[in-house]
C-alpha cells in the first residue's frame, strides 16, 4: 500500500491512498478473471467479482492464512485460487503439479478434458508469476499444443485491439513456461459439482 500526497491547490491538500498492482497481483487478477468467467455463465450467486482484499479475507476465514494478508501485496498460487473458489462458489477442483524439466505439453490431454467437461478458463503459477489458460489447440499429428493466455499482467485501458495487438491474449506455445521451473494449474470442475 503506497500513499501519496496531490496538491489541490495551494491551500487544500489531498492524501491518495492507492494499492499499486504492477509487479504483484497477478494470481488476483487471474483468479477474478476466472471468478467472472463463473458469474457471466451463471454459475455464481455472487454478481460482483471479489477485490484482492475480499479475496485475503476469504483466506483468512477458511485458516489458510493469517489476517496479516488482508491488505497486503503477498502473493497467492494456484492452490489459494482453488481454495478461494471452492469457500465462494462451492466448486471442487484439481491440481496439475508440473516439475522442473517437464514441459506443460506433457498434460496436454488433461487439460483439453478440462476444457471438454467443464469449459471454465485454468491458472498456472508458478515461478512468481499467474497466468490465466482460455483454451488449447492440439495438432494429434505432429503433437504440438498451443494455449490461449490471458495475460493478467496487463496494465492499461480496455481496448482491445491494444490488449491483442500487444499481445497479452495470444496463443502461446509450451516454451512460454520455462523448463527448469515447477509450475501448478488449477482446473475448477463443474462436472463434478452438478
Amino acid at each position: 500500500m503506497h500513499i501519496f500526497i496531490m496538491a489541490v491547490n495551494k491551500l487544500k491538500i489531498k492524501f491518495l491512498l492507492l494499492i499499486i498492482f504492477e509487479g504483484w497481483g497477478c494470481a488476483y487478477r487471474s483468479f477474478q478473471t476466472i471468478f467472472s468467467w463463473f458469474v457471466l455463465n451463471g454459475f455464481s450467486s455472487i454478481l460482483s467479482i471479489p477485490t484482492i482484499n475480499e479475496i485475503q479475507q476469504c483466506l483468512v476465514d477458511i485458516g489458510d492464512k493469517p489476517s496479516s494478508i488482508v491488505n497486503s501485496s503477498n502473493w497467492i498460487g494456484s492452490i489459494e485460487i482453488g481454495m478461494v473458489l471452492e469457500k465462494l462458489l462451492g466448486l471442487k477442483y484439481r491440481i496439475i503439479q508440473i516439475y522442473p524439466g517437464q514441459s506443460i505439453s506433457e498434460y496436454i490431454r488433461h487439460i483439453m478434458i478440462h476444457f471438454k467437461q467443464n469449459v471454465s478458463p485454468i491458472m498456472i503459477g508458478g515461478n512468481n508469476l499467474a497466468h490465466t489458460i482460455l483454451g488449447v489447440a492440439f495438432d494429434s499429428n505432429t503433437g504440438k499444443c498451443k494455449f490461449l493466455v490471458a495475460d493478467p499482467h496487463y496494465f492499461g485501458e480496455d481496448d482491445l485491439e491494444i490488449i491483442i495487438s500487444k499481445g497479452w491474449v495470444s496463443w502461446k506455445n509450451e516454451n512460454f513456461w520455462k523448463r527448469d521451473q515447477s509450475y501448478n494449474i488449477i482446473l475448477p470442475c463443474i462436472e463434478e459439482n452438478q
